[in-house]
């Protein structure tokens, strides 16, 4: 299979410089970036008046979860959780979640996320899902074991369980990655063991960490220090750990962050909307911390749109530190593309010779985005996901012109719509 988009404004490379050119995809990779390219190929996109960016990492979400929009908003994060969210999600069955995930896969294709890393459970399901959407997705089931050691043993089988299923698919489009709650909600021997199974079957592992004032306490009053200093002495960092949130670091916890390698993946949409805090982006990005973004769930966002979540990282931290030369447009694009791809050890993120052909087109020829001054800044500042008009992941079309091609949306949207009625 071969792509050829013709008349595009290109966003290249790793620094994301914007040129009129040609891109021809061959299998699934990108294969030429230049002007007039002429070569046979299976299928041409004009994309005159279109921005050819490289497809969204979405590096932290839970997909299924847009089930549950709108079901409890403007809460803090733990009566969020504890009162709302876990009792719905008690109810919740294999096949729900399926549909959830489909709803999630729905919604990324059509605001040009390609990749994305997710937790929840039933990733068996949520697989099955992500193989026929034709996204890529790294999936890991969310552990929670309180303290109780017969339920860590259950939690480990179950992680192991889905990890065979998914593997199973054979797929190098969709993967397992450990996923540990948080540290709140794992006991230690969970999060060690769990190292030694990432370390054993060559695993990444994401978690969540220092999300919340409430939760750092707890840690510190628990285990007399903070998630990330507690983290670091069993010995659980490393490069292939991703922590989403990272609101409450102090400098001794970035540092650590920068000397292990550690991946921080931001959620400013959802971290504002349950007041949780913001995460201290200048220290992490002067210690040379890799900072994804994501959008975590639809739940607590409340939608899965990576342009609005980039816009809103851009502002968020220029009012918080009264600068706006902080979090810039092309700090943030890199941070929702090559940043996150880094992080899954994905050579993709990048629109340039030899990368993975992910790629979101976008229609520029729109009153909102004209003039055509500032590429980088309009998908920063002006686009949304409304504006992605194709979808291209490991060389294939998903997505053309507005119509999602290898999910049927009205089949998606009345089974949607059937699963709620079983939520009450």
């Amino acid at each position: 299979m071969s792509i050829l988009i013709k008349n595009g404004h290109v966003i290249y490379g790793e620094n994301f410089d914007v040129v009129r050119a040609d891109v021809l995809i061959e299998g699934n990779t990108i294969t030429k970036v230049a002007r007039n390219i002429d070569e046979a190929v299976d299928t041409v996109i004009d994309a005159k008046g279109r921005v050819v960016s490289p497809g969204f990492v979405n590096l932290h979400t839970h997909s299924p979860m847009g089930l549950l929009r709108g079901l409890a908003d403007d809460l803090p994060l733990m009566e969020w959780l504890e009162k709302h969210i876990w009792p719905k999600e008690a109810k919740l069955t294999k096949e729900t979640i399926k549909v959830g995930a489909y709803l999630g896969a729905l919604e990324m294709i059509k605001s040009g996320t390609t990749t994305f890393l997710d937790m929840y459970f039933h990733m068996d399901k949520v697989a099955e899902a992500v193989l026929e959407s034709g996204l890529r997705g790294y999936l890991s089931y969310g552990m929670i074991d309180l303290g109780d050691p017969d339920r860590t043993e259950k939690e480990l089988r179950e992680a192991l369980r889905e990890m065979e299923a998914i593997e199973g698919l054979k797929s190098e489009r969709v993967h397992f990655v450990f996923g540990p709650h948080a540290p709140y909600t794992c006991s230690l021997a969970l999060l060690k063991e769990v190292r030694k199974l990432a370390d054993e079957h060559g695993k990444l592992i994401t978690i969540h960490v220092s999300e919340t004032m409430s939760e750092v306490g707890r840690i510190q009053e628990r285990y007399g220090k903070s998630p990330v200093v507690l983290l670091e002495d069993i010995g659980f960092l490393g490069s292939d750990v991703i922590i989403a949130h990272g609101v409450w670091l102090d400098s001794r916890d970035v540092q650590i962050l920068a000397r292990h390698g550690v991946t921080v993946a931001h959620n400013p949409g959802s971290n504002m909307k349950l007041a949780s805090g913001v995460m201290p982006i200048g220290k992490l990005l002067n210690a040379g911390v890799n900072i994804g973004l994501g959008t975590d769930g639809a739940a607590s966002n409340n939608n899965l749109d990576m342009l609005e979540e980039m816009k809103l990282a851009a502002l968020l931290h220029k009012v918080h530190n009264l600068d706006p030369t902080v979090a810039d447009a092309k700090t943030v694009f890199g941070m929702a593309t090559l940043n996150g791809a880094r992080a899954l050890r994905l050579n993709a993120g990048a629109i340039k010779e030899g990368y993975l052909a992910d790629i979101a087109i976008l229609n520029f020829s729109q009153p909102h985005l004209r003039p055509v001054n500032n590429v980088v800044s309009h998908m920063v500042y002006s686009a949304s996901g409304n504006d992605v008009e194709t979808t291209i992941v490991d060389g294939k079309i998903i997505m053309l012109d507005r119509e999602v091609l290898t999910l049927d949306e009205e089949k998606v949207l009345s089974l949607v719509e059937k699963a709620m009625e079983g939520l009450g």
